[in-house]
């Protein structure tokens, strides 16, 4: 968990103002990882108890647009938001109890898969969702 100092020197790193919402904002997403909005709000409110559904959402558009915050959303989940960015992996989601957890590339380098055609893009990243349950569902007989 970096400290305050360190979260600080990110956002100055990226030529954001360092201000008490962003960097409690980003300390939750590093506590939390593929936390939900909902649930970063819980956990800066619980830093700064004044602080507005508002001004965490542009906290968190500004930390994603800077680059210190990935957003994820798949496909019938909400919007989850992590700090592990710039390695371009990927994530398995269990079909159950929507749980979350990075996978690393197969290859290793962005963006570690070629398409069968690129129709011209220059392709420089992959996003791959992995589906299945995770152990503790799959130890719970499905009826």
């Amino acid at each position: 968990m970096p400290t305050t100092a360190e979260l600080q020197d990110l956002l100055r790193g990226v030529e954001l103002r360092v201000t008490r919402p962003r960097v409690a904002v980003l300390r939750a997403a590093h506590r939390h990882p593929h936390a939900d909005t909902d649930a970063i709000i819980g956990a800066v409110r619980e830093e700064l108890p004044e602080v507005s559904h508002q001004a965490v959402y542009d906290c968190l558009n500004a930390l994603t647009g800077a680059g210190l915050l990935r957003r994820i959303q798949p496909l019938g989940s909400v919007a989850r938001y992590e700090t592990r960015v710039g390695d371009n992996h990927h994530h398995v989601v269990c079909r159950s109890c929507g749980a979350i957890a990075d996978v690393d590339c197969a290859v290793g380098h962005a963006p570690c898969l070629t398409a069968s055609d690129d129709h011209g893009f220059v392709i420089d990243e992959a996003e791959v969702i992995f589906w299945g349950r995770c152990a503790a569902c799959a130890a719970v007989p499905t009826s």
